[in-house]
């Protein structure tokens, strides 16, 4: 999970973890332009059975599914997870997160705050 991936950013020893998941749809007409869109992201072990290296009939396969995927509208809709991981070298000068209690205003605050006036 996203959260398993910054706590192994902490654990090897990055400080001010975060993990960040994002989701994307994109609607592909042609099936090859998929097939383009995740070579270009080296992912085209994807499409294949395993994680094996990608063979011309599991291609012909999963270009095949795509088709059969198509929507009313012409369209193959597919969506992609990208996970951002971002982790600091420690350094002595780095904030440090506060201890848990210390807050001096409470989240329930904070959110009627920014409800009332957006700009807070």
């Amino acid at each position: 999970s996203v959260r398993d991936l910054g706590g192994a950013l902490q654990r090897a020893g990055f400080a001010l973890p975060v993990a960040d998941l994002d989701v994307v749809e994109i609607a592909y007409r042609d099936p090859a332009r998929l097939v383009a869109d995740l070579r270009a992201m080296g992912e085209t072990s994807a499409l294949a059975r395993g994680g094996a290296a990608l063979r011309r009939d599991d291609l012909g396969r999963a270009l095949e599914q795509i088709a059969n995927s198509v929507g009313n509208n012409g369209l193959a809709h597919e969506k992609f997870a990208i996970v951002t991981l971002t982790g600091w070298a420690p350094a002595p000068s780095q904030p440090k997160p506060l201890a848990p209690g210390s807050a001096t205003v409470s989240l329930a605050d904070a959110i009627k705050r920014s409800a009332v006036d957006p700009s807070a």
